[in-house]
């Protein structure tokens, strides 16, 4: 820890994030013991602040959680009615039948909502049985105890001056000490990252695999929305540039969220995700659908997509990973945020064991054993070959393989591939730019696509002027030197927020721009930086996105 005076505060469990899974072990730990103490640290400016709305909700975990979730009025509103599976091409489209997905894949009992709006019921939920929630207090560093093992956060500090000294108006924050430390940051959390390297939590697992997600959130016309509708898309216009797809789900009130997919591991450099979801928006399935519509909101995130083989030790001295920091998604369904529920509440489980037993500061090994034995477990192990099997066989390979594998997982419990390794991080997978052409995108017409900066717009995304960058180069020469004449500046197309730039002047060499001020917390640069030397840390509390209440 820093040489910083700081105040303290001591609870039984702190807990980092008041997202789904946070907010779900907050709760759970009062449900076991109301003389629990129990804080949520949240670096949003308010709960829900960094999610954007619309998601395909499977109520296993909430129901587990808090079994009259109805009576309770949380906001799941309109059940899934209709799945709907398409392959793509530039002109037309082929629905696959229903019967042909295994049954995992279907929605039925599933619920189209807004993820911000169900974690602020959650967190009145929590605030009812005495769980304390501070928004707009980012933690920025972790505090260690005299065995090496977590103790608590720094949260809440403000003020430092871009060169990282403290400034006139410098608030040092706080250190909130826990007997133990829940970590639910989301994808590619700056703490947990910290805590896989110290602890090697990762010695044992495959390497990390993630995607790029995009969403926007259109209102349009009441003939051509319908209710409860899901859509999910594959093919076109990625083709065998990349791995992905599409989602579209019909809310309430003629709003419908549209989001593409973008596997990272990639080859070619010149490939811009973003561009690839707004030219999808071009295709005459969706632009009929939107056509006369308007965009209300944009987000982006990363999506850990590596499955049960990438999951790491997720119990260490002091604390626990939840949710996405552990990397809990099911791929092929799109879904985590039942398995974060289910993940907070046997953290919670094994911690007030643990503390009512008088430990502390070791290592819950109980929930870890929980989560893969439980219904997490149970949940992606029949999935876990979906990600590699399209990354070695591509679009049409992939997805026949894939499903025969899924069909003998789901109704056997027998996966005929065994599991399947990943092979290269995301970041390895990075093809030079001499192997490819750079590709010819159509400019943004302003009606269906739009430039990023305009989108970024629509995600109310806003950085205090005058703080620290927190978008940290290991060396300020690579991208220059290394990036762009090796790999043509990945940099400037892979990030959904034009936050990376390369700004030349005639005669003089170029140079790399950083606009940290556009930054939609997506951590795309962390993950797919070839040279790997990006990292992001959070900002001061309260800064990022601010995605609306919908």
């Amino acid at each position: 820890m820093s040489e910083t005076e700081r105040e303290t505060m001591d609870y039984d469990v702190v807990i980092v994030g008041a997202g789904p899974a946070g907010l779900s072990a907050a709760i759970r730990l009062r449900q076991l013991d109301p003389d629990l103490s129990v804080v949520v640290l949240e670096k949003g400016s308010e709960v829900g602040a960094h999610i954007v709305s619309g998601a395909v909700i499977d109520p296993s975990g909430l129901a587990a959680l808090i079994p009259d979730w109805k009576e309770r009025g949380a906001p799941l509103a309109t059940p899934v009615r209709r799945d709907q599976f398409y392959v793509l091409g530039a002109g037309g489209a082929m629905r696959l039948p229903n019967l042909m997905m295994p049954p995992l894949m279907s929605n039925h009992g599933c619920y189209i909502a807004s993820l911000g709006n169900l974690c602020r019921w959650m967190a009145e939920q929590a605030e009812e049985l005495g769980v304390e929630i501070f928004p707009g207090m980012a933690c920025s560093e972790l505090v260690y105890g005299a065995d090496g093992e977590v103790r608590g956060v720094v949260a809440g500090e403000f003020g430092r001056q871009a060169d990282g000294t403290p400034g006139p108006s410098y608030e040092p924050g706080m250190v909130l000490n826990g007997k133990y430390v829940f970590l639910s940051e989301g994808v590619r959390g700056s703490l947990a990252r910290q805590v896989i390297a110290k602890y090697a939590l990762d010695a044992d697992c495959d390497v990390p695999k993630f995607g790029l997600g995009m969403k926007e959130i259109w209102e349009i016309a009441p003939d051509r929305h319908r209710e409860g509708t899901v859509t999910h898309t594959m093919g076109w216009p990625l083709g065998s540039n990349a791995g992905g797809g599409s989602f579209i789900y019909h809310m309430e009130n003629n709003q419908v969220c549209v989001g593409f997919v973008v596997h990272l591991n990639y080859e070619n450099p010149y490939l811009s995700p973003y561009m690839e979801f707004q030219r999808f928006k071009h295709h005459p399935m969706v632009a009929e659908l939107l056509k006369g519509g308007k965009r209300v909101a944009y987000g982006a995130r990363a999506i850990s997509e590596g499955g049960l083989q990438s999951i790491p030790q997720t119990a260490f001295p002091g604390g626990v990973l939840l949710g996405c920091s552990a990397g809990l998604i099911n791929v092929p369904r799109i879904k985590g945020i039942h398995n974060a529920m289910q993940s907070g509440k046997a953290a919670a489980e094994a911690a007030q064991e643990a503390i009512a037993a008088g430990r502390a500061g070791d290592a819950l090994t109980a929930y870890d054993a929980a989560l893969r034995e439980g219904p997490v477990g149970r949940d992606l192990k029949p999935v876990r070959n979906v990600k590699p099997l399209w990354s070695r066989y591509g679009l049409i390979g992939g997805l026949a393989a894939g499903g025969i594998d899924m069909w003998a997982g789901s109704i056997l419990g027998w996966n005929p591939f065994g599991t399947l390794k990943h092979g290269k991080t995301d970041a390895e997978a990075t093809g030079l730019a001499a192997k490819f052409a750079p590709i010819d995108y159509p400019r943004p017409d302003g009606r269906l696509s739009f430039d990023r900066l305009t989108n970024v717009s629509f995600s109310m995304t806003n950085h205090a002027e005058g703080q620290p960058c927190h978008l940290k180069l290991a060396d300020p020469d690579i991208p220059v030197k290394v990036n762009l004449p090796q790999y043509a500046g990945p940099s400037a197309r892979y990030c959904p927020a034009g936050v990376y730039e390369f700004v030349g002047e005639e005669g003089a060499e170029p140079r790399f721009v950083i606009n940290f001020q556009n930054c939609v917390h997506c951590k795309t640069c962390d993950i797919k930086d070839p040279s790997q030397n990006i990292t992001w840390t959070v900002p001061q509390g309260g800064d990022g996105p601010n995605y609306p209440n919908m």
